[in-house]
């Protein structure tokens, strides 16, 4: 017989008080998360903590969650595990939202506590497998979207100019050196992902776009700029 290896698997924890996140929060939740991967042939691989972010919050509000789902539309691995569904989402809509995006995805999300193959659970339901389809249907419109857009403004620019250069990048500018060591300052010192956002906006620091910070491209223009 071949040889049976274990799962690969996410953790995804979440606390939404500042205390929490210096406290034993994340610690339970991957405890118990540990424990139940333990005895169902399931190694996590990696862990993903959203640090202060209330679990009224979709998905685009969510920094880490939005950096492990792009982790796994780019590997193998497919399955995130929470130590329960209020770890998820507080609210039921929010929790079917996020459960909607995961299973239009083919992400499967288990919960520990229970033991619940929720995706499941859910797409057996034939309304909620209609919402996980209708959702599928949307991303692949909204991808080909920007697909367009992008060809179309690549070629208008290549018309014009005779050639067709790709974007510069924030650091680029003066202004957006200065503004992401103050990120970096930010993030280093402890301030959570949307106590960066905030403090930024409150004191005139502007996106790339000069749009305000989010907690989703504070996170991210760190990640892409922290050596700066």
């Amino acid at each position: 017989m071949p040889e049976l290896y274990p799962i690969k698997a996410y953790a995804y924890l979440r606390v939404s008080g500042r205390g929490q996140v210096d406290g034993l929060g994340f610690d339970r939740q991957l405890q118990e998360i540990d424990e139940y991967a333990s005895v169902n042939d399931m190694e996590i691989v990696e862990v993903f903590r959203e640090e202060g972010v209330s679990g009224t919050r979709g998905e685009q509000e969510r920094p880490a969650f939005m950096e492990m789902v792009s982790r796994i539309l780019a590997n193998g691995v497919r399955t995130i595990v929470v130590e329960g569904m209020d770890r998820l989402a507080r609210e039921n809509r929010v929790q079917e939202n996020l459960i909607v995006f995961l299973a239009s995805k083919g992400i499967t999300l288990i919960s520990a506590r229970t033991g619940v193959d929720v995706t499941a659970d859910f797409d057996g339901d034939p309304v909620k497998k209609a919402m996980i389809q209708i959702q599928g249907i949307f991303s692949e419109m909204e991808r080909n979207l920007i697909v367009k857009k992008l060809k179309q403004a690549r070629d208008k620019k290549r018309e014009r100019t005779g050639k067709c250069e790709g974007q510069k990048s924030f650091t680029e500018s003066e202004q957006g050196k200065i503004t992401v060591r103050e990120l970096v300052r930010l993030r280093e010192s402890g301030f959570t992902w949307q106590e960066v956002a905030d403090h930024l906006n409150t004191n005139g620091f502007f996106t790339k776009s000069g749009k305000p910070w989010t907690m989703v491209n504070a996170q991210q223009t760190w990640r892409n700029n922290r050596e700066l």
